[in-house]
């Protein structure tokens, strides 16, 4: 096989490596960007399909959240904002236990 140097310096392939439609995608524009509102296909049943033939035939062994997970990703922004949220529910419900204790000790 041609090492990938001599394909580029061929004069035929030598426009493929400054057209950017032939460029790799970058990592972080690859998957689509989801809000919190989808969140929940990441791990509810009815999202999830277990697979045990592909296309052709051939036995695999994976199930579509892997695929979800592979083409989507939550939005930092909603990931962050949730991560938040949650903290503030388990603040709020261990004040409330709090106040539940101290009212249980007067009377």
């Amino acid at each position: 096989m041609s090492s990938q140097e001599e394909i580029l310096s061929d004069g035929r392939f030598s426009c493929v490596a400054r057209d950017p439609r032939f460029w790799e995608m970058p990592e972080k524009e690859r998957k689509v960007k989801i809000d919190k509102r989808f969140r929940a296909m990441f791990h509810d049943k009815k999202f999830k399909l277990r697979y045990t033939v592909d296309k052709r035939g051939r036995p695999v062994n994976y199930t579509s959240t892997e695929n979800l997970r592979k083409f989507y990703a939550l939005s930092e922004s909603d990931s962050d904002l949730s991560e938040s949220d949650s903290k503030e529910v388990t603040v709020k419900k261990k004040k409330k236990k709090k106040a539940k204790g101290k009212g249980e000790a007067d009377s």
